[in-house]
């Protein structure tokens, strides 16, 4: 049994010990690397994120807090910070996308969305190893898509090229996104969103869906207000999990769907069973909408206008704006 003089040794040596351990932890470093890439951006940035970032040290310094949408972490095992999460959205950023945010390399989430970042998506943002999710939708980005997001194999929400397994959601609606929409899209097997909506994209659907077993997951699909051309080909069905199909305002034509007897347009409707909501106007199809699509079981809503349909077709539902908060897709 431990004498009373060893106990209180070891407790006064515990004293002694513990506010080491705390002194360390208060004056603990940011990395250099990240040190340097907020201030970078700092500098660059309009005067509402500015106003928030006080002192040198974005992980906080003293009595000074950590800046605003940044969030750190302190590396196992050392005596150092690093920057894992940047969250600066609706402050109205205004210029290039911010090129020393991709030396950031221990960030896990990136938010700039709702701002008015401009020019590319710069091929550099392939260093993000550890990025888990991405949100740039609602800013006024250009240009083709990388294939650098395409190395970043820990992505689960918003965007990638292709073999990013977990990837659920891809958000890039409202930018200004030019080229074509990469069918190795489709091999993502838990994709269940994807929304480019609002650039000034090209191609067809049977382009993208042209990869056998595409798409396994999906359930909301948005192409609106691009440029797409060609019709809805009979692969469609092969989208079986489909809930939201979305191709209002491109250029879309010929009739609904393409090429297909009757017999095989009941086989599509039977295997798009869960579709709720179809949104076809503004483009130039032509013909006449099949009848088996008006004794859909589910479909709710199938908004025709602006199409050049045979005098007779009719819509499905009360047409309004679509508009779906991200808790309804995302998981």
């Amino acid at each position: 049994m431990a004498t009373p003089i060893r106990f209180i040794h070891s407790v006064f040596h515990l004293f002694l010990i513990i506010p080491l351990i705390l002194n360390d932890a208060v004056h603990c470093k940011t990395l250099k690397q990240d040190v340097k890439a907020l201030n970078e951006i700092k500098a660059s940035l309009g005067w509402r994120v500015v106003y928030a970032w006080v002192g040198d040290d974005p992980c906080g310094d003293g009595d000074l807090p950590p800046w605003s949408g940044v969030t750190c972490s302190i590396v196992g095992g050392s005596d150092y910070r690093v920057v894992t999460e940047l969250e600066v959205y609706a402050v109205s950023i205004v210029g290039p996308f911010p090129l020393s945010v991709t030396n950031l390399v221990d960030l896990t989430r990136m938010d700039l969305h709702n701002n008015k970042l401009t020019g590319p998506i710069p091929s550099q943002i392939g260093r993000l190893k550890h990025l888990k999710i991405l949100n740039l939708r609602w800013n006024k980005l250009q240009d083709a898509i990388p294939p650098e997001i395409g190395e970043l194999k820990q992505l689960t929400h918003l965007w990638e090229l292709a073999n990013l397994p977990e990837l659920r959601s891809l958000l890039l609606h409202e930018n200004r996104l030019i080229g074509r929409i990469p069918p190795e899209l489709g091999t993502l097997s838990n994709l269940r969103h994807l929304d480019v909506g609002n650039n000034h994209l090209v191609g067809t659907i049977r382009e993208l869906i042209r990869i056998e077993g595409c798409f396994p997951s999906l359930r909301n699909l948005y192409f609106n207000n691009n440029y797409l051309t060609g019709g809805v080909p009979s692969q469609l069905a092969n989208l079986t999990n489909l809930e939201i199909l979305y191709l209002s305002y491109n250029k879309m034509s010929g009739v609904i769907p393409f090429g297909l007897s009757h017999a095989t347009i009941d086989l599509l409707v039977r295997l798009l069973i869960d579709i709720v909501l179809m949104y076809l106007d503004h483009n130039q199809f032509s013909g006449r909408i099949p009848d088996t699509f008006y004794k859909h079981p589910f479909l709710k809503e199938m908004y025709i206008e602006g199409n050049s349909f045979r005098s007779g077709v009719k819509p499905i539902g009360d047409h309004k704006v679509l508009e779906l908060s991200d808790s309804e897709f995302l998981f």
